[in-house]
């Protein structure tokens, strides 16, 4: 099985997923996403196959995002791109689907 993962090697739960993801033999491909990050338009793909809101996919916990409480999904999802620190980490993607990776065992929903 091939998957992508959207990576933060700083982040425990990204290397939690990373390593469930090489641990059940999946074919990997690390992006990390800070260095290369996805486009708005990759974004907005990603979480509508999620299921999810780009309000869902926010990383709040960051203090770029106080500014984004009220904003709708247009509007954090152009933050995104232009600050991808908002992301919320990690995004896994296989042919199953798309997770976010919190808690990361719910990367093995696609597998």
């Amino acid at each position: 099985m091939k998957a992508t993962i959207y990576h933060n090697p700083r982040c425990s739960k990204s290397r939690e997923a990373l390593a469930i993801l090489t641990d059940a033999g999946a074919e990997v491909a690390v992006i990390e996403y800070l260095k290369t990050p996805p486009s708005r338009e990759t974004l907005a793909e990603l979480y509508q196959r999620a299921g999810m809101t780009a309000r869902e996919g926010l990383r709040i916990a960051e203090d770029a995002a106080k500014p984004l409480k009220g904003a709708d999904d247009d509007t954090i999802l152009d933050a995104m791109a232009a600050n991808p620190i908002l992301i919320e980490r990690p995004l896994v993607v296989t042919e199953r689907g798309v997770r976010l990776g919190r808690p990361p065992e719910k990367v093995r929903e696609i597998l």
